[in-house]
């Protein structure tokens, strides 16, 4: 059988950098994740280059065949953690079948790694329509013209329809469509992960307990 991994002459085997991240330690933790996630967030923001707020959420599909996409994280508090998209494409109609998801997020200037599962729900139309008008206005009328995940003939199409949709909104607000908005997964789970020498990483995971609060537990790496 081939060596599929030095494929083209690509050694990915090779491919490896040690990690020297901060030590991580219980009482470095706070007790409750979304403060822990904050502070990490902050520190993320403040090093990685674009994209802090980038994750990846996965789904499940009726087959339990797993799918993922990166999106950007817009907010979060003590209730969670939101997104937005098309309320038509494959991702919500995935979560709507099944509404427990996993969001990661990889920071590696900083050799750190969150996890986080939980339930999603849809946001309020409201809260919605007020993260939607705070976006450029051509980001607003692309909202109009993909049908997202839905299969096209040609780019030619999508540009087309974005000219149509501009005509019409002409001289006016763009409307917060009906099938967009917002999700907040509402997390039960959070892994903390630091990277560290060795290969010896620190893991430390939260689990929401019966009476709202937090189980902290180191992991082997």
């Amino acid at each position: 059988m081939a060596d599929k991994s030095k494929h083209h002459g690509m050694n990915v085997e090779a491919l490896r950098r040690s990690a020297t991240g901060f030590a991580l330690d219980r009482d470095d933790l706070d007790d409750d994740p979304i403060v822990q996630f904050e502070d990490w967030f902050r520190h993320a923001c403040e090093t990685v280059p674009s994209d802090p707020n980038a994750m990846i959420v996965s789904t499940v599909d009726s087959q339990n065949r797993p799918s993922s996409r990166t999106v950007l994280l817009k907010s979060f508090d003590e209730h969670g953690f939101v997104f937005y998209t098309n309320y038509e494409s494959k991702k919500a109609a995935q979560i709507e079948a099944n509404p427990w998801v996993s969001l990661l997020f990889f920071w590696s200037e900083a050799a750190r790694q969150v996890k986080i599962r939980g339930r999603a729900e849809k946001i309020p139309a409201a809260e919605s329509l007020k993260y939607f008008l705070s976006r450029p206005r051509g980001s607003q009328i692309g909202a109009w013209v993909s049908a997202q995940s839905s299969v096209i003939s040609s780019r030619a199409l999508l540009e087309e329809k974005f000219q149509e949709i501009k005509r019409k909104f002409r001289d006016k607000e763009v409307p917060l469509p009906s099938f967009w908005g917002g999700y907040r997964v509402v997390p039960d789970q959070v892994e903390f992960w630091q990277g560290r020498t060795n290969r010896l990483h620190d893991r430390f995971e939260y689990t929401k307990q019966d009476d709202g609060s937090w189980a902290i537990e180191r992991l082997a790496p």
